[in-house]
């Protein structure tokens, strides 16, 4: 670990799996990162450290479903600041408010309860990787919908060939914040 760098340490402990969930993909799988203790130790201070800065500390965390609630909610509790999931429709059992973005074929919807935020919260929103962008441009719009305001948006992944970076950064006005970028998807 000495010789190498945070980021380069974390890509080495990312799994890649062929042809899956399809052929021709190349599946970044972070399980390998939660596995060791010593690893996930290392992903998360990576992630705290960041946002320990007062200029960077959010209000809130905010996690996708389902890999940015196992960081999301590590994260949260080092900073001492609260956790809300955002979850996939149907999950959440009070009143939600929810956003539908595309997906390569259809589309998918995600919920936020109404009293997770308030307005003015500064909140981190988070991730295992970015690829098309769709997930998190759709919890950025229901964050803000609560009058929340994304400061960041996270992930241990980025996936640049598929865009999703790049629509976030361009269209979305989010700025990121990533650990390892793989070429190739």
């Amino acid at each position: 670990m000495h010789t190498t760098s945070v980021n380069d340490y974390l890509r080495q402990h990312i799994r890649t799996v062929s042809d899956w969930p399809a052929p021709g993909v190349q599946f970044r799988d972070i399980t390998p990162l939660l596995q060791d203790p010593k690893v996930f130790r290392i992903l998360i201070d990576a992630f705290v450290h960041r946002y320990m800065d007062p200029d960077m500390r959010p209000d809130v965390v905010a996690g996708l479903d389902a890999r940015g609630f196992i960081l999301g909610a590590v994260i949260a509790y080092e900073l001492n600041v609260g956790f809300v999931p955002i979850r996939k429709k149907g999950k959440l059992p009070f009143t939600t408010v929810e956003e539908t973005y595309e997906l390569e074929y259809g589309s998918a919807t995600v919920e936020l309860h109404t009293d997770a935020v308030k307005p003015g919260d500064q909140v981190l929103l988070i991730d295992d990787l970015i690829a098309t962008g769709g997930t998190m441009m759709a919890g950025k719009k229901l964050l803000e919908k609560l009058g929340a305001t994304v400061m960041e948006g996270a992930a241990i992944v980025d996936l640049p060939e598929l865009g999703g970076s790049k629509l976030l950064q361009d269209t979305g006005k989010l700025p990121l914040f990533t650990l390892v970028d793989f070429e190739g998807h």
